[in-house]
């Protein structure tokens, strides 16, 4: 009984996680069909310190490979494009979002389904680091929301 309301309570509660420098708050990896090579994950990252910080790594168990990336309008087309880092300005959140800034889980190992969890690790220009579980969403893809 006891896990199932530990269950229970991490299902319906609002998923945040911090550093000493970094609070993260509502992260969560999109959902693919099975076959689908590629997913992303988003949060908001709420950097709590006087000094601009920066994620510069990202790392998760359920891919070949985690990249920073943000889009770019190109001559009118959407582009996603790798980044070095995702700035994080000095008491101010910066949100990962899709349309936006987010991180590329490259070649899944598995698929990702609506309800599941994986792990993804963040590293920080100050050398921090913090280990999330994320909770696997279905995201509508963009432009398809009303």
């Amino acid at each position: 009984m006891r896990k199932l309301c530990f269950a229970s309570a991490l299902l319906f509660s609002s998923f945040s996680f911090a550093t000493e420098s970094v609070n993260i708050h509502e992260p969560y990896a999109r959902a693919v069909p099975p076959g689908q090579p590629n997913s992303a994950a988003f949060m908001q990252l709420e950097n709590t310190t006087e000094t601009d910080l920066a994620v510069i790594t990202a790392q998760s168990s359920v891919s070949e490979v985690a990249e920073l990336h943000t889009h770019t309008d190109v001559d009118g087309v959407m582009q996603m494009r790798q980044v070095e880092s995702i700035a994080l300005p000095a008491g101010e959140t910066t949100e990962l979002k899709p349309g936006g800034l987010h991180i590329m889980l490259i070649g899944l190992k598995q698929p990702l389904a609506d309800g599941d969890q994986i792990d993804l690790t963040l590293t920080f220009s100050d050398g921090s680091a913090t280990e999330l579980t994320l909770p696997v969403r279905h995201v509508m893809p963009m432009g398809m929301a009303h």
